[in-house]
Order: C-alpha cells, then structure tokens, then sequence
C-alpha cells in the first residue's frame, strides 16, 4: 500500500489511521500496514455483501465509500470469514493473518472509545490464528565475516559500513537509512537512533564500527549532495533508499553463495542480537535495549541455542566426569 493511497479509504479509517500517527507517534510503515489491511478487510466484506459485481477484480474495489453504519454492521462472523478468505485464497500464512486479526480488533477498539460503534463491540472477541513460534533465521559467525569480506565495487566503503552497522547493532532497515550525521558522536561512540513510534534510543558503537563509518565519511561526496545531513547517499547524492539498502545486501548474499535460502536485511538484525548472545555474554535485558523492543518476550526469541551449546551444556555437566563401576560380585 502507498501512502498517498491512504485518502482511499473510508473516513473513519483515515481518522483512525491519523491517530496512529498523530497521537500514538506510530512509524509512517506500521500506518500503512494498518491501513492495507483494513483496505483488504472492507474489501471482502464489500464483495461478500454483494456490493460489486463478482467479476470485478478484488484488488480494485474502491471501498472509500464505506460509511459508519456499514462499519458498525460488521459481526465476528464477517471477521471469521475474513480471515478464511485470507487463508484459502490470499495464501496467508498464520503470521500474516494474526496481524491482520490485530488490525481488525484494534480499529474497532477505537471506534468504541471514541463513541462511534452503535451497539456491542463483538469484534473485541475475534481470536487471532495461532502460529507455532520459529526460531530467527540469522547467518553464522563465519557467514557473516564472509559476507563483509565480499564487499567491493565504486561504494565499497559505504557498503561495507551499512553492513557492519547492521551486523553490529541490530537495526531496523528504516532505522539505518534515516541516520544523520548529527546522530553520530565520535566522543563518546554513541548513535542516536530513532525507532518505531519515533522513540529515541542510544547506541553504543564499537571500533570497527566507528572505524567503518569515519572510512566511509572520508570518501562520502562533499558537492552537489541534495540532503547534506543524511549519512548514507545513493549515486543520485540523496539520502539512500530503503529498496537501495536491499538489493545491495541481497547482492552480497548471493556472492558469498545464500541467494534464495531466506536471508534479507531484516535476518542481518536477527544475526546481531544472535552473535552478540550467543558469543558476548550479553543477557537479554542488554539486547532488549540495543534492538529497542518495548517487550521483553520480543527479545526472547534471541535466546535460543545452537547445536553446540546444548552439546557443549550436556557435556559440562558435573556428573559427566565421574565414573561408576559395578563389582559383579555383589549381584545376588
């Protein structure tokens, strides 16, 4: 979804998307999902209701028409319904159709605070689809030192920084893009990071990393540069682009041989709260922090153990080292 095609959408959606904004500081992409999914929703129900013709294209149906007693007609019902047609024939998976169920009660949530639904919000009762939780998919320690050695070309020097920044503090993709310069304090090593819902964070930046962006800043264009504050430029010298930032990583994944096997930009955030857990005596309080999660159980997901960890916590047991013998002759 686009964001000029949030005006699309019903009004009482766009008013509640503006609150998301406005008053709940929530990032420009977590409105647009917001706003997508709700689009979808009505979508369905306009087609289900009949409304359309059946052979009119289910991504075309203009739904900025919808007014409040059709919102305040929906039934859980119609959401069940919903989240079937997202299964069968959107092919979503349990996590996306969890989120949508989330958008859904959210939306009618809003509505019954500010007075606006003209009966029982039934829809407070939609219960999301249960996923089974999978462990983050990250690269190795030896995968990740391949994929910074891999890096070459004109912007080697700027590649080369947004991957060890990615690697070694964890952070989100709109995160990275929207660094300044201004954010950077090389006298006491820390980054200023703005996350989701606009809340502000610190981060501490090690030597390479440091020593990765002052490389960067001495071969980063000085002319012609059309936002001067911005730290990472594309060629165009404009502040570099989210699409920019992914296919330069999927370009480096796929030298070093991990094409196609799941990796993203995104799995490079799951790779350094890993490695830092896993090989720096980091608890998950620390990382809690660094990643900027507002829940605790958003971070657990890092604590899971390799192989080797649970081989090596077998083997470290006290008992491993002592040694039972059996005299035959006391058997009866």
């Amino acid at each position: 979804m686009r964001e000029e095609e949030i005006y699309d959408l019903p009004p009482l959606v766009i008013s509640y998307l503006n609150y998301l904004s406005g008053t709940l500081n929530k990032s420009g992409l977590t409105v647009l999902e917001y706003g997508s999914d709700l689009r979808m929703f009505f979508r369905f129900l306009k087609m289900q209701r009949r409304l359309v013709p059946s052979e009119t294209d289910f991504d075309k149906i203009i739904v900025n028409d919808i007014d409040r007693d059709f919102i305040c007609s929906v039934t859980l019902e119609d959401a069940y319904a919903f989240l079937a047609f997202c299964r069968s024939k959107r092919n979503n998976d349990s996590a996306a159709r969890a989120r949508k169920a989330v958008s859904i009660k959210r939306f009618y949530r809003y509505l019954e605070v500010q007075n606006i639904l003209t009966g029982k919000n039934m829809i407070a009762f939609l219960d999301a689809p249960k996923g089974r939780k999978s462990l983050p998919k990250y690269l190795s320690l030896d995968q990740s030192v391949s994929l910074l050695k891999s890096v070459d070309g004109n912007n080697k020097e700027r590649d080369y920084c947004i991957l060890t920044i990615f690697l070694n503090c964890g952070l989100r993709l709109s995160e990275l893009v929207n660094i300044n310069l201004s954010d950077i304090s090389f006298d006491n090593n820390t980054l200023r990071v703005i996350g989701k819902g606009n809340k502000e964070r610190i981060v501490y930046l090690n030597n390479n990393t440091i020593k990765a962006i002052e490389n960067y800043i001495s071969v980063r264009p000085a002319d012609g540069v059309k936002d001067r504050d911005a730290l990472f430029l594309s060629n165009r010298k404009t502040r570099i682009s989210r699409e920019s930032v992914q296919k330069m990583t999927d370009k480096y994944l796929e030298k070093i041989g991990l094409k196609n096997m799941g990796f993203s930009v995104h799995k490079l955030r799951h790779t350094a709260a890993t490695l830092m857990y896993q090989y720096g005596n980091t608890d998950v309080l620390q990382i809690k922090a660094l990643l900027g999660h507002e829940n605790l159980s958003t971070t657990e997901i890092y604590t899971h153990l390799n192989d080797a960890q649970v081989r090596q916590a077998v083997e470290s047991n006290p008992l491993n080292n002592i040694e039972f013998d059996f005299d035959d002759d006391d058997e009866e």
